[in-house]
């Protein structure tokens, strides 16, 4: 198996200068958490990361790609200034990461940002397309490329596609505010992933809940049956590479720093704030409760200080050069008040900064503040957590981060609440070394457990087992020899029997059932067909409305799933006797269901009565759909009913009648040599189950069936009847 990594980024930043071309490391825990799995893995893993190189580059490119990949196993995808400047400073930051962090004011809708978003996504599928050998696994990251699974899908069907974000996913009322257009095409992008994963729970939940509502598609313990085949939603918490945070406080180096630092400080007790200047961070909220904990607990002035440490993002950007701004006054002011010879209560730092001087931060801090008003997970805690050698320290996490899901031996805390941060302070400089061991120890444990390589094969072996899922189903789609072997049996024999589904077999489903009348060439198609077979349309529908689009072709018919039958040429008779008496009793609570959901009908037959909730808004519906079924279960215990869930369809009708049993009807009026049957829901499981071994059985979708076969649409329907002829 050879790995292709995709993401935004290389893990090499190329820079020109006066014509040559420097190579040096990429930051970002994206990079440095995936860099860490290729290095412990065994030197015979092939693998190549894609990427943008970090500027755009003039002259030699081949050279480029050469010293990448012979270096760096790594290959380049060039992008101009303005394709950058429009897909990640403008539709990535200024749309993307603004609205999936929840700063619904900062969100810039700007189309031309849109169009380069999906012209760089292009971009990326034209290199990966030409990269990719079969057998390749392709693992795809980060919001910047959300469009390319779908894309890569098409290209490459069969291709194994994974797909990670890393960012949190928002809520379904946040993400529908991008135009429709866009939040379609995104989710659509993203299940051309075999697997998406996220970082939490409430992520999985989130995204799921925005496809069935968007896309219509319900999930089972987040497997989707699409069209074309399955997908999985799951969540992997990413780690840290433990051994290296843990060991890195002995070493020599991280040493001399912190004999450095603790020159500097004296003996003040040392809070450490360190994060990317964002605006998702909450630093400024960080900075007021802090200095609501110096108002309350003047006791702790000239004995504690915040080390603040900004590192550089984005620069350029309105919004983080506001933020940087703030953060600046934030610290003057509290340095301002509190300050006095020789104490400054905050030492600021705006500067990147390096491992050896990160860790010797890390190991001789009191407590870390992380206080992210949104974060998908925040590797910062986890690695403060690590560098802890001897046990002691106090992590204050906000909940909002969904690395607080794992870390909930930390003082866990409300960002926006600075009388919480305050109090979280008094709490976490005062905690017993014994209480601080106790937490970190459990902490410690689970990180050392799941770390990055253990976060990355958990993905990698999840997406290898939907693999093996997808070859399950696709084992029965119909095609080459056997949909061959199927048309030259149906030309030999001398009697055949085709017994058809109509709405989602022969036709799409409509929003309106009504709307659903045949068209272009199906009605003669079905005519050509009967003349020398007995077809048989099988249905759910009335028996009025199949004699008037059907009644004319010399065909069978099979009304309310069983309830009237009409053969070729013949009048419409009962299977048995039936009564509706119960239409009067049942209605009423039908109705009253279709009122509390918009969009819902109710459909009343002769012998039936039919819930639709096709237009009605898909989470609701199933909610609504739910209480409808344990209501009429309850009102209909001794009345000889049954309940039938077809496709946005809920049925009543007479208990022992179904498809299956009018199947039976034809099956036994002649001696077959050829039959046939389709069928797309779980009406037409009781036609399948009684057919004789030797039949042809096809469900129309990806799902589970009794059917021998598949097929993936209406289409490939008409396409395989228009085969027979």
């Amino acid at each position: 198996m050879r790995l292709l990594i995709v993401t935004n980024r290389l893990p090499i930043t190329v820079v020109q200068k006066d014509g040559e071309f420097s190579y040096t490391a990429s930051p970002g825990g994206l990079s440095t958490g995936l860099t860490s799995y290729l290095t412990a893995q065994p030197s015979g893993m092939e693998y190549v990361w894609i990427g943008w190189p970090g500027s755009t580059l003039q002259g030699d490119v081949e050279q480029i790609k050469a010293k990448l990949y012979a270096d760096h196993r790594a290959y380049p995808v060039f992008l101009s200034e303005e394709d950058m400047e429009m897909f990640y400073h403008g539709f990535c930051n200024k749309t993307i990461w603004a609205l999936f962090h929840y700063f619904t004011s900062y969100v810039v809708y700007e189309e031309e940002y849109w169009k380069h978003y999906k012209k760089v996504n292009e971009t990326f599928c034209d290199v990966v397309a030409g990269m990719t050998r079969p057998g390749d696994v392709i693992w795809i990251h980060d919001y910047h490329l959300m469009l390319l699974p779908r894309m890569l899908r098409e290209r490459i069907p069969g291709a194994s596609i994974g797909f990670f974000l890393h960012i949190p996913f928002p809520d379904f009322e946040v993400f529908r505010l991008l135009p429709s257009k866009w939040r379609s095409e995104i989710l659509e992008g993203l299940l051309g992933a075999d697997l998406v994963g996220f970082h939490t729970h409430d992520y999985v939940q989130y995204f799921l809940r925005c496809v069935q509502r968007i896309l219509g598609y319900e999930h089972n313990m987040g497997e989707l049956l699409l069209t074309d085949r399955m997908a999985k939603v799951d969540t992997f918490p990413m780690g840290i590479e433990f051994q290296k945070f843990f060991a890195g406080p002995s070493s020599e180096s991280v040493l001399k720093e912190k004999a450095k630092l603790r020159e500097t400080l004296g003996n003040e007790r040392v809070v450490l704030s360190m994060d990317r200047l964002d605006y998702s961070k909450g630093i400024a909220h960080r900075l007021r409760g802090y200095d609501c904990f110096l108002e309350r607990n003047p006791d702790w002035h000239g004995k504690v200080v915040l080390l603040l440490v900004v590192v550089p993002s984005r620069i350029g950007v309105e919004h983080y050069q506001e933020i940087k701004r703030q953060i600046e006054e934030l610290v003057g002011n509290i340095n301002g008040k509190f300050a006095r010879i020789p104490w400054s209560p905050i030492h600021y730092q705006y500067r990147s900064i390096l491992f050896d001087p990160m860790v010797a931060l890390y190991s001789m801090s009191d407590v870390l503040l992380v206080t992210p008003l949104r974060d998908g997970m925040n590797l910062i805690a986890k690695e403060y957590v690590a560098s802890r050698t001897d046990g002691t320290g106090v992590l204050i996490l906000s909940e909002m981060a969904g690395s607080a899901k794992e870390l909930s031996e930390a003082i866990l805390i409300n960002p926006n609440n600075v009388e919480e941060i305050a109090d979280s302070l008094a709490h976490a400089l005062r905690m017993p070394v014994e209480e601080q061991k106790r937490r970190n120890q459990a902490m410690q444990q689970r990180l050392q457990r799941y770390d990055v390589t253990r976060w990355a094969n958990d993905f990698l072996q999840s997406l290898r087992s939907i693999g093996g899922e997808q070859k399950k189903l696709d084992a029965h789609w119909l095609s080459g020899q056997t949909r061959d072997q199927l048309v030259q049996d149906f030309r030999s024999a001398q009697r055949r029997l085709l017994i058809l589904d109509y709405d989602g077999t022969l036709v799409p489903y409509a929003r309106n059932p009504l709307q659903a009348i045949p068209g272009g060439d199906l009605p003669a198609l079905l005519g050509r067909l009967a003349v020398n077979s007995d077809v048989v349309l099988c249905s759910g529908r009335e028996r009025n409305i199949l004699d008037k689009w059907f009644g004319t072709l010399g065909m069978g018919l099979v009304a309310e799933h069983g309830v009237w039958i009409r053969r070729k040429n013949e009048e419409w008779k009962m299977l048995k006797a039936l009564n509706n008496d119960w239409k009067a009793q049942i209605l009423p609570i039908f109705e009253i269901y279709a009122d509390r959901l918009p969009g819902a009908i109710v459909e009343e037959k002769e012998f039936s009565l039919a819930y639709h909730y096709r237009k009605a808004d898909p989470e609701l519906a199933s909610m609504r759909v739910k209480e409808l079924t344990d209501n009429l279960v309850y009102f209909t215990a001794n009345l000889g009913l049954q309940v039938l869930h077809g496709h946005r369809v809920l049925e009543m009708r007479n208990a022992g009648i179904n498809k299956g049993a009018a199947a039976l009807h034809f099956l036994n009026q002649g001696d077959y040599d050829f039959i046939l049957t389709m069928g797309d829901d779980a009406t037409d499981e009781d036609v399948f189950r009684v057919l004789p071994p030797d039949a042809y059985s096809i469900r129309v979708g990806r799902a589970l069936s009794h059917a021998r076969f598949n097929l993936p649409s209406h289409q490939e329907v008409q396409r395989l009847l228009q085969e027979l002829l």
